[in-house]
């Protein structure tokens, strides 16, 4: 059974970083892309970053705008958030998924979702 365990989030202010991990079992994990997304509070879940199962990255430029690294160890079967200068808008249950080979923005190409992990960000 494909589980995926997200920690590493907290409260930071403004200014601050924080990486997530996203430890991964039950499959091969590296023949699948794993993303990050987040839900803030009234808000629809969004794309944050993904990385393919060749390491290719993609990143939600509109909201993220070069703050925000992903990246994967395949001996660990793990993926990686980093997030810098963050934001009080940045504050969120943050996700990883996995689902595909090739990263992509749409949700319904990810099959299996951690339970989150909280990001708040003080201003």
């Amino acid at each position: 059974q494909v589980q995926l365990v997200e920690s590493g989030g907290g409260l930071v202010q403004a200014g601050g970083s924080l990486r997530l991990s996203c430890a991964a079992s039950g499959r091969t994990f590296s023949r699948y892309a794993m993303g990050w997304f987040r839900q803030a509070p009234g808000k629809e879940r969004e794309f944050v970053a993904g990385i393919s199962w060749n390491g290719a990255v993609k990143y939600n430029a509109d909201s993220m705008k070069g703050r925000f690294a992903v990246s994967r160890d395949y001996a660990k079967n793990t993926v990686y958030l980093q997030m810098n200068s963050l934001k009080p808008e940045d504050t969120a249950v943050y996700y990883c998924a996995t689902g595909d080979t090739t990263a992509t923005m749409t949700e319904g190409k990810y099959d299996y979702w951690g339970q989150g992990t909280q990001v708040t960000v003080s201003s």
